[in-house]
C-alpha cells in the first residue's frame, strides 16, 4: 500500500535507536525525506547513512530537547533542508524506579525530558504547518498513561501528560489540515527490554529459551491477546498511517498498538 508520503519531510525526534529509528526507516521507505534526530551527531549520521544506503532520503538534526538551545538547534537543522510536514515526538527516557526512589527532582527532570521537549518542538514547527494548512503531529505515548504500573510513577505520569497535550493540540488546530494524534505502544521488544527480561527470568521461573521467557513473562507482566511483545516496526506502521492522507479524518485520537493489553503490574 502506498501511503503517499513522497515529497513530505519528517522529523522524528529520538530516532537514533528503538521506536524512533524504526519509524524513520519506514517513513523513508514510504517516500518521505526523514530527519534523524539525536543528541549524538555520530549516531544520527550512522542511521541517516544506513537509510540512504537503502535508497531513502535522510539528513540529521542534533540537539538536547530538554533545553531551549537544543530545541532551537534541532529545529534549525531540520528546517535547513526545507519545510517540515511531519513531526513525530518520540524522544523520551525513563528510569525504572519505585515510589521511594523517584524523588521530586527526578519527577521534574522526567517531565522536562518527556513532556516539555515535545512542547518545544511543537512550538517551533507547528505554526508553519498551520500557515501552510498542512501537517501531521504524532506523539508516541503508551498504555501506562491510563494503566500505570506501581513502579516508575514519574514515567507513567509523563506519558499521561503526552497524551493530554496531543489532544489539546488537536483542539487548537480545529479547522485546519494539521492533525495531532497519539500512538500508544504496549510492551515493545527493544534490546534493553529483552536484556531486562532475560535477567529476570531465572528468578521468576520463566524458562531458559527466549520463546519460553517471552511467553511466560508476557502472561505475568503484560497479559495481552497476542501473548507476545510488540516489535518496533509495528509501532512505526501505525505512525506511518497517521502521517498520510488516508488519516486526514483522524485527529485527537489515540491508536493503541498493544496486542490488546488490558492490565499489568510488576
Amino acid at each position: 500500500m502506498d501511503l503517499q508520503l513522497t515529497g513530505r519531510r519528517a522529523l522524528i525526534t529520538g530516532s537514533t535507536s528503538g521506536l524512533g529509528e524504526a519509524t524513520a526507516r519506514l517513513l523513508a521507505r514510504e517516500g518521505a525525506a526523514v530527519v534523524v534526530h539525536g543528541r549524538s551527531a555520530e549516531r544520527a549520521q550512522a542511521v541517516a547513512d544506513s537509510i540512504a544506503a537503502d535508497g531513502g532520503k535522510a539528513s540529521i538534526a542534533v540537539g538536547d530537547l530538554a533545553t531551549d538551545a537544543g530545541a532551537d538547534a534541532t529545529a534549525e537543522d531540520a528546517l535547513a533542508g526545507g519545510d517540515v510536514d511531519i513531526l513525530v515526538n518520540n524522544a523520551g527516557a525513563y528510569e525504572h524506579l519505585n515510589w521511594a526512589d523517584a524523588t521530586a527532582d527526578i519527577w521534574q527532570d522526567t517531565y522536562d525530558v518527556n513532556v516539555v521537549s515535545g512542547v518545544r518542538m511543537i512550538q517551533r514547527l507547528v505554526p508553519a504547518m498551520r500557515e501552510r494548512d498542512y501537517g501531521r503531529v504524532v506523539t508516541i505515548g503508551g498504555g501506562l498513561s491510563t494503566q500505570p504500573f506501581n513502579s516508575h510513577p514519574h514515567y507513567n505520569a509523563s506519558l499521561a501528560a503526552r497524551h493530554n497535550l496531543a489532544v489539546s493540540l488537536a483542539r487548537d488546530l480545529a479547522g485546519t489540515r494539521v492533525t495531532s494524534n497519539v500512538v500508544a505502544p504496549g510492551a515493545i521488544l527493544v534490546p534493553a527490554v529483552r536484556d531486562f527480561l532475560v535477567k529476570l527470568a531465572p528468578g521468576r521461573g520463566w524458562g531458559e529459551t527466549w520463546e519460553e521467557i517471552e511467553y511466560n513473562s508476557v502472561r505475568e507482566i503484560v497479559p495481552n491477546d497476542r501473548v507476545r511483545y510488540g516489535r518496533p516496526e509495528e509501532i512505526a506502521g501505525a505512525v506511518a498511517y497517521l502521517c498520510g492522507p488516508y488519516a486526514e479524518y483522524i485527529s485527537g485520537a489515540t491508536i493503541r498498538v498493544d496486542g490488546g493489553t488490558v492490565r499489568g503490574a510488576f
